[in-house]
């Protein structure tokens, strides 16, 4: 499973934050891991994250109530 480390601008992306690239390998994915876009919480398990906002790379940052490190 790729790490989810870092997004597009090098914050550390919540660890419950799931992209379909994190489950397989393949030379085309981006560096980042997490290029198609789509992204769900782990504590959900919807589109939507426990706060009730949207799952994304540019959304669980530090700062949110719900992210975890």
């Amino acid at each position: 499973m790729a790490s989810n480390e870092d997004n597009r601008t090098g914050n550390r992306v919540c660890k419950h934050l799931r992209s379909k690239e994190m489950f397989y390998e393949s030379e085309t994915i981006k560096d980042d891991g997490l290029g198609s876009g789509l992204f769900w919480c782990m504590h959900s398990q919807t589109c939507l994250g426990p706060d009730g906002g949207a799952a994304g790379d540019e959304e669980c940052l530090p700062g949110r109530l719900c992210y975890e490190v």
